[in-house]
């Protein structure tokens, strides 16, 4: 409002401030301008507040060389003991407060932002993950523990063992194994676990700096930074066959010798395009799919009325796999400008 308004004598301010769309507040003020010259209203001080004199008579005690490791309860109490009151201790934490004297008084634990990984397989033996699950013994507190590499891309188990124990030495020694049986080459592979003890342990982490495998883990206590194989792990324990408890380290691995070739060669994924992870580990995903388009070619030809809407096709085959994705937003907005923001 650039000038004052004008009244109409039938009307009264509030009915022209609607009309205006005005406040009747900011009317008020550009009627009644505040004083430049007025001071700030400063609050009157408590009869009941300590004097200059006390105050320092006060810090001086909080300061002396006897009490500088202790906290402003335990000043309270010895300077009572001694005869001596000067205030009450939500008084001694407000003059501490005041000087800028009062923090933890330890060091607080700070967790580091952790990074979520974003992870891309586009064929096999890029990207592999791998993780350590508990298998129950014969008795109450006793575990095998069943230790598997996973494929990502094709969700073939390229490795796997029962040990009596977890260990960072035994964890070295198997991936170690699996890269030489894979032929793992420098620069080809990253290897994806969690944050367990073995995962994180420096063996493992020489030994695969010594392959050239990039090594990556997830974030604390978040599962699905690790979904796959932590879903392999599902399917073993959901098996019909899974047995309660395991009466040996032999009645362990038999399980798993039956096991993992069926999960291998048998097991169809539908993430996979019904493919078995075999088939799609071994690249022959294509030439699978060429022979079930065949044989809907033929269901179709001799009965296309039974296909309503377009002539059968087998299920999409899978071209990349991630672990965390990128949201759709962040994946459209092209490299030159992600490197301008």
């Amino acid at each position: 409002m650039t000038a004052a308004v004008q009244f109409v004598p039938d009307l009264g301010p509030v009915a022209v401030c609607d009309v205006l769309g005005v406040s009747r507040a900011s009317l008020h003020r550009r009627q009644n301008p505040p004083s430049s010259s007025a001071e700030p209203l400063q609050r009157p001080s408590s009869p009941r507040a300590l004097t200059a004199a006390e105050r320092a008579t006060v810090l001086d005690h909080l300061h002396a060389e006897r009490f500088q490791d202790r906290s402003p309860t335990e000043v309270y109490g010895t300077l009572l003991d001694e005869g001596v009151y000067c205030c009450s201790i939500r008084t001694l934490y407000r003059l501490l407060a005041a000087e800028g004297e009062t923090r933890e008084r330890r060091d607080q634990l700070t967790h580091p932002p952790y990074q979520k990984p974003q992870l891309l397989a586009t064929a096999p033996n890029q990207l592999w993950s791998w993780d350590i699950t508990k298998l129950l013994g014969p008795a109450k507190w006793t575990y095998f523990y069943l230790y598997v590499i996973l494929d990502v891309f094709s969700r073939y188990v390229v490795g796997w063992m029962v040990a009596d124990r977890e260990g960072k030495e035994l964890a070295r020694q198997f991936i170690a194994e699996t890269c030489d049986k894979h032929e793992i080459v420098p620069g080809q592979l990253t290897l994806h676990a969690d944050r367990g003890s073995s995962m994180k342990s420096k063996p493992v982490a020489f030994m695969l700096a010594d392959l050239g495998v990039t090594k990556t883990h997830s974030r604390p206590h978040v599962s699905d930074d690790n979904p796959f194989s932590e879903s392999q792990f599902k399917t073993l324990k959901y098996r019909p066959d899974f047995p309660d408890c395991f009466g040996s380290l032999q009645h362990a691995r038999s399980f798993c010798q039956e096991f993992f070739p069926w999960y291998n060669t048998e097991h169809h994924h539908s993430s996979l395009g019904l493919m078995t992870p075999e088939v799609v580990h071994s690249q022959r995903a294509q030439q699978v799919r060429d022979l079930r388009q065949r044989t809907l070619d033929v269901a179709y030809a001799a009965h296309p009325e039974r296909f309503v809407r377009n002539p059968p096709q087998p299920p999409a085959l899978p071209t990349e796999v991630w672990i965390n994705p990128p949201a759709k937003s962040e994946a459209a907005t092209p490299d030159s400008e992600k490197k301008t923001q």
